[in-house]
């Protein structure tokens, strides 16, 4: 039964998409429905008003020929008491009133009839009867007995090979007291003619459904025609088409319709025109300006590079006046290639240089773009990167300068917290994902759309330690997309952010679920060990920074690992700050991290400020806390 279900299910699914998708067919139907249930009132009401007129008209004429055969059978019997004589008597009586093979002496207005006679007689009394009495129902002949005229509609059978509905009418005579007379008249012509009748109706209402479609199908296609029309020319017009217009036939309803259409398309035809000509000499302006700006832009930083050069000989007025204006010079060219940048995506000519190569690779040198920031803010970096490489199809320098956008951004909002650089490949799904998490001050409901809006802050009063233009979130989306991919964010007040970068591995294959979720698990943070015989008891314990009382890239406790014996991967410190202190030093010889739910094979790495004010880069191996 199963294919069979299945066929029966395809067919459903069909029928209900040809149902949702037709308005002409939803009217047809609809109209013929109400039709039938008008068509099926009427014919049950015509039905039965018709049946209660043609059995009334014979319970009448029944009645009127009972009256005659009751005199015809009361004289028959006048003045007999003899038994057999009046057995004789009641037999000729039947036969002359229910001759039925002549039907001259038997028909009249009530039509044909059979009759049953019964009475007491003779010494001693007994039952004589004549004609099919056991025909008759015992009911009827209860309400005869007492001295009552009655009738009853009921199904018998006679010789002469009719079976079927007839009316019974019993009467007493008055003449002689227990005389009983039975008149049965076969309904058969009664039900040809209602039988002829249904069939006249139903042959009538299917004739009249079928006209009625056909009629509906007429007018709604008339009106069907021109809606299928404006859809199919504002489709056309949707996919650029915009010189599409609605035919326009004389001056009804749907003709004012197909000009309120063309007039609406031509104003919309005018607007878009309008706004592409003001976005192209917008895109020009921004990369004619941005080309022009670069060449005193070099000058102008040449001659500031000299002054910042012979800065030691100068006033210390001057030299902090040179050192800001070498700082502004930056922004400034910064803002400058981020506007060339969003030029060329908004122009379309925003080319990948593709390259197979190791992700971790974009993500260690983001991370050293942006370690300044790190240790000027104080800020320690968690690294969580797989120990096997994660080779993916990608632009090295576009992947770079997004991870290098969301790191410098988390560090900007991370109140001082730690931040978190996670990065996971699935290649069964086609994917690798990047998450930065941070524990700042988050984002309201509704921002995670808005923060990729060129030139949005949530908090315009809120000093940037990057010194960022605004655009970097939004070349970071176009970049993503660039590459197939998607940038996502998640956050919530006083809790953090999360911002997830996914990529496929492979381009032109389809992109699968990421390997990382974008909202953070929730659990509380691991305790300390207060006394120093608490540390020095057990295993050791990496401990990481002070932090809230949930983590929020923590996830929900998982069942423990084997313990990894396998020996720390470290990196040295950077060259232009080494560090003072060692993070493996023991819990007091400074800050450190460990990511609480870095998976089993993957390295946990930090990047905490060292007593020297140094950053501290160190890769850890799995480690049992």
């Amino acid at each position: 039964m199963k294919p069979v279900n299945e066929w029966f299910q395809d067919v459903g699914r069909s029928l209900g998409l040809l149902w949702r998708r037709s308005l002409q067919l939803r009217v047809i139907v609809s109209t013929l429905t109400l039709s039938l249930i008008v068509i099926t009132v009427l014919g049950v009401v015509l039905t039965s008003q018709i049946t209660d007129r043609l059995l009334d008209a014979k319970i009448n004429a029944g009645v009127e020929e009972m009256d005659r055969v009751r005199n015809t059978v009361e004289t028959q019997l006048a003045g007999v008491h003899d038994i057999t004589s009046q057995q004789q008597r009641l037999i000729d009586a039947r036969d002359s009133l229910s001759n039925r093979r002549d039907s001259s002496r038997t028909g009249g207005a009530a039509g044909s009839f059979d009759s049953a006679l019964s009475m007491i007689g003779g010494t001693p009394q007994q039952v004589i009867t004549a004609g099919s009495i056991e025909q008759v129902p015992d009911a009827l002949r209860r309400f005869v007995q007492r001295n009552q005229v009655s009738y009853q509609f009921a199904t018998v059978s006679d010789p002469d090979g009719y079976h079927g509905r007839a009316l019974i009418i019993g009467s007493p005579s008055a003449e002689v007291p227990t005389l009983e007379i039975y008149l049965i008249f076969p309904l058969g012509n009664e039900e040809r003619s209602l039988a002829l009748m249904r069939g006249t109706m139903l042959v009538g209402g299917v004739v009249l459904l079928i006209l009625l479609a056909a009629i509906t199908a007429l007018v709604t296609r008339q009106v069907v025609l021109p809606i299928r029309s404006a859809a199919r020319i504002a489709g056309r017009f949707a996919d650029g088409r915009l010189k599409e217009r609605m035919l326009v036939r004389g001056d009804d309803d749907i003709a004012r319709l197909a000009k309120a259409f063309n007039e609406m398309a031509e104003s919309l035809s005018n607007q878009i025109n309008q706004l592409e000509e003001f976005g192209n000499l917008q895109r020009r302006f921004t990369s004619d300006v941005s080309h022009e700006l670069r060449t005193p832009l070099t000058t102008v930083r040449m001659a500031a590079d000299l002054i910042h050069g012979s800065s030691d000989d100068l006033d210390p007025a001057l030299a902090r006046s040179a050192e800001l204006l070498v700082t502004e010079l930056d922004r400034f060219e910064g803002l400058l290639n981020d506007l060339l940048e969003i030029s060329r995506h908004d122009a379309g000519v925003a080319e990948l240089q593709v390259e197979s190569l190791d992700v971790r690779m974009c993500v260690r040198a983001a991370i050293s773009t942006v370690r300044h920031l790190a240790r000027d803010a104080g800020i320690e970096v968690v690294i969580d990167l797989p120990e096997e490489p994660v080779v993916a199809e990608v632009d090295p320098r576009r992947v770079e300068r997004v991870l290098r956008n969301l790191l410098a951004n988390a560090i900007d909002h991370s109140e001082g917290k730690p931040v978190l650089i996670r990065m996971r490949g699935d290649t069964e799904a086609n994917a690798l994902a990047v998450v930065v998490r941070d524990q700042g001050v988050g984002l309201r409901p509704g921002e995670e759309k808005l923060v990729f809006s060129r030139f949005w802050r949530s908090d315009p009063s809120r000093m940037r330690r990057s010194g960022g233009t605004g655009l970097g979130l939004s070349i970071s989306v176009e970049d993503a997309n660039l590459h197939d991919g998607k940038l996502e964010a998640w956050g919530r007040p006083g809790v953090g952010a999360s911002f997830r970068l996914t990529l496929p591995l492979i381009r032109g294959q389809k992109l699968g679920k990421s390997p990382l979720p974008l909202e953070p698990g929730m659990r509380r943070a691991p305790r300390r060990p207060h006394s120093e015989s608490e540390r020095a008891g057990g295993e050791r314990v990496e401990l990481g920074p002070p932090v809230t009382e949930t983590e929020p890239w923590a996830p929900l406790p998982a069942a423990p690992a084997e313990p990894d014996t396998g020996s720390a991967d470290r990196e040295s410190p950077a060259p232009e700050a080494p560090a003072t202190g060692s993070p493996d030093a023991g819990p007091d010889s400074g800050p450190s991290a460990q990511d609480p739910d870095a998976e089993p094979g993957a390295a946990a790495h930090s990047e905490p400020s060292g007593p020297a004010g140094g950053p501290v880069s160190t890769d850890r191996g799995d480690q049992k806390s």
